[in-house]
């Protein structure tokens, strides 16, 4: 099926589906912001209430623009971002600036390792925000053990308040019509209902195992919880590992028969975190395809 013959299966999107945005709010490993567009035209055209349960940057959901939404995530200092941007955004701006000046001002590695301080003292949205576009290459890592941030500093600097308060505007128009819950993906699955859609965008399970905000899951379990929606006429689109070459190595992920109804391949470029582990070179071997399942059949 055409790009174009999947836009239009969106009719009953609001107009401002699928226009330019001004870029992604947060950075985030696994960020769908450069293909989002392509994912949301394998949506149904016709939902009640869109539901993001891992919700990382939202990327999907931004582009989506669903006049009823609901976001939610089990990593609490995430959530507190997006309730920010939906309650007071001003508050968000406000954030960002009183940190990039703090840092800007000189000894800006300095100043990045006390701001990266104050958050692993005690874990805040605030801080996460201005971490995750500073630190180097958008990876927000951290130790599995106590949840330790540990990524350096980034080699550019981060974009200026005015050109964030400008991404804070938009995005707070795109979520006009969601809410931001903090729960895990199971509490935020059940709570669907028939004619619900669904986006899932879990980490990856051959490379995120260190970044904590993603919500550990068991995929036998997710598959689980997928399948009770499916039972009621709850409509899930699932973006997963597909093909990741690592060396000689391709990371597949058994998918249980008769779940999905279609599957489609989505290129996503290179892997951004093995090109940190790799001190920023960039491989020509390290491409990452998510699969895209659907537990419904699109009209032809």
């Amino acid at each position: 099926m055409s790009l174009h013959r999947q836009m239009e299966l969106l009719v009953e999107a609001p107009s401002t589906a699928l226009s330019p945005e001004a870029g992604p709010l947060l950075k985030w490993i696994g960020n769908k912001h450069r293909f989002a567009r392509e994912i949301v035209s394998y949506f149904p055209k016709g939902y009640k209430t869109y539901r993001e349960p891992f919700l990382g940057s939202g990327a999907v959901l931004g582009t989506l623009a669903p006049e009823r939404g609901v976001g939610s995530d089990s990593f609490e200092p995430l959530i507190e971002i997006w309730k920010a941007l939906r309650e007071d955004p001003q508050k968000l701006k406000r954030w960002y600036s009183e940190r990039w000046h703090a840092m800007m001002d000189g000894k800006k590695v300095e100043k990045y390792e006390r701001i990266k301080a104050h958050y692993n003292a005690k874990p805040n949205g605030p801080d996460l925000l201005f971490l995750s576009r500073a630190c180097y290459g958008g990876v927000v890592r951290f130790r599995k053990a106590d949840g330790y941030m540990s990524t350096p500093c980034g080699v550019h600097d981060p974009i200026s308040p005015a050109s964030f308060a400008k991404r804070v505007d938009e995005w707070h128009s795109r979520t006009a019509g969601t809410s931001f819950v903090l729960q895990d993906y199971r509490a935020a699955m059940e709570g669907a209902s028939k004619g619900d859609l669904i986006y899932c965008d879990p980490p990856y399970t051959f490379t995120q195992s260190i970044l904590y905000g993603a919500q550990a899951f068991d995929l036998k379990d997710l598959f689980r919880v997928i399948g009770e929606c499916k039972k009621r006429g709850v409509n899930v689109a699932l973006s997963i590992d597909g093909t990741k070459r690592s060396g000689s190595m391709v990371c597949n992920v058994p998918i249980p028969r008769s779940l999905f109804e279609r599957e489609v391949m989505i290129h996503c470029g290179r892997s951004m975190l093995k090109r940190f582990q790799m001190n920023g070179k960039t491989l020509e071997k390290e491409v990452v395809h998510d699969r895209l399942l659907l537990t419904y059949e699109l009209p032809t």
